[in-house]
């Protein structure tokens, strides 16, 4: 299997979802906040979460397609993040995938309701896409909404923003990780795990994957913010030192960053397969969080 052309089939059908949800609002709502709306979800980027939820949803009887109103309320809510955290009150970034900053381009009012459109407009695409006669949706949709919420990605935001500037230890760091990177990963894995209504030990495995992955996914993402090509990334380098915030490669250095990083992806491998879910494609995605360089 070539992974790369594999990876971007999946994206497509990612796309075509974002773009078929986007279609319905078209010239239902203002048309500055459609265009702030669009201008960031459509930016492209990895996909990664909806990618992630989708592929986990094809373990069951279930037909995988009828989760993507889940995989797509999952871009809109970690899109809307993004747009908020570029704001200047936040990490005041003016390059996101590689474009400005919606911010930049719409000015700081549109952005915050454009952010606050996507996240709202999440909750109704999942709702009236809900497969009814799938329990395992439901579970999904709740999964989806505790990540994102106050235990989850936001509270995670809130701490790393109150830490700025401090001297915090791994453990601290972990927390804060954990909420605000990790916490939408994990919901990916799970929610495609009850869509496909697996049993709880194989969905146990997937939950200590899901820790890993998104643990790794954010030290490799410190690390790009270090050694990163801004011309890959699509954004600027060394905010975390300009903002001055405790991260792994601060605390052990890039190499040992790095080590830790291929010891949580062999850790992850093995959850993957007891979880018997091993595929070919999960495998070498999860390769690739590990390893990429954007």
């Amino acid at each position: 299997m070539e992974f790369k052309s594999e990876y971007k089939r999946r994206q497509d059908e990612v796309e075509r979802g974002l773009e078929d949800q986007m279609e319905i609002l078209e010239g239902k709502i203002p048309s500055e906040l459609y265009k702030s709306m669009s201008y960031s979800l459509m930016a492209g980027g990895k996909r990664l979460r909806p990618v992630m939820l989708l592929e986990f949803s094809k373990f069951g009887s279930w037909d995988y397609k009828k989760a993507m109103p889940l995989a797509c309320a999952m871009e809109m809510i970690h899109t809307y993040s993004l747009v908020h955290d570029d704001l200047p009150a936040m990490d005041n970034d003016d390059l996101r995938r590689g474009k400005p900053t919606n911010h930049k381009v719409y000015g700081e009012n549109i952005a915050i309701l454009a952010g606050d459109g996507l996240l709202n407009y999440s909750y109704e695409t999942m709702i009236e896409g809900m497969a009814s006669e799938n329990p395992g949706y439901v579970l999904a949709l709740r999964e989806i909404s505790r990540a994102a919420g106050v235990k989850g990605m936001i509270g995670g935001q809130v701490d790393d923003i109150k830490n700025e500037d401090v001297n915090i230890d791994i453990k601290t760091l972990d927390s804060i990780n954990e909420r605000k990177t990790g916490a939408l990963i994990k919901a990916s894995v799970l929610s495609g795990a009850y869509f496909s209504e697996l049993d709880q030990d194989k969905i146990k495995n997937l939950e200590a994957y899901s820790d890993k992955m998104g643990l790794a996914f954010q030290i490799v993402d410190d690390i790009l913010d270090v050694t990163g090509d801004v011309e890959k990334t699509g954004k600027k380098s060394g905010k975390d030192l300009e903002n001055k915030k405790t991260t792994y490669p601060s605390v052990y250095g890039i190499e040992k960053s790095r080590k830790i990083v291929d010891g949580l992806y062999e850790k992850a491998l093995i959850n993957l397969k007891k979880a018997e879910a091993d595929t070919e494609f999960l495998v070498k995605l999860t390769s690739f969080l590990c390893s990429r360089d954007y």
